[in-house]
């Protein structure tokens, strides 16, 4: 888990760093002037304002870990039930079942494609 959240977390932090750049800090210094603390100007202004950028980076680096090989492989090993992971399990069955690594490589398609579809109106809506 820890290999896989260090190869995904610069999707995050990306994002998050993007949207950040991107938030106007006017809208922060006008809830301090009208008495909001720095944490609840934080929680009530900048929180809000950035939480599509905070939902993007986290479903990009949850893409970046359940399709990771080579970090978890390297530095958890593969060992089925503990740290083994879909592309692990379909690199395994590819050389014993073609069948299961197929099958398991659909599901990871399946996942893909739920997600896209489920992300649609995110880019499909004009602004």
């Amino acid at each position: 888990m820890l290999a896989e959240t260090f190869v995904a977390m610069p999707f995050l932090v990306i994002s998050v760093e993007g949207t950040l750049r991107a938030a106007d800090p006017r809208y922060e210094e006008a809830a301090t002037t009208l008495g909001a603390s720095r944490f609840t100007a934080f929680r009530r202004v900048t929180l809000p304002l950035i939480a599509p950028g905070i939902a993007a980076g986290a479903v990009l680096a949850w893409a970046r870990a359940l399709g990771e090989f080579g970090a978890t492989i390297t530095f958890a090993g593969n060992f089925p039930g503990r740290t083994q992971t879909m592309p692990l399990a379909v690199y395994l069955a590819l050389q014993n079942d073609p069948a299961a690594a197929i099958a398991l490589s659909l599901v990871l398609l399946a996942v893909s494609i739920a997600v896209l579809a489920g992300l649609r109106d995110r880019w499909m809506t004009t602004s």
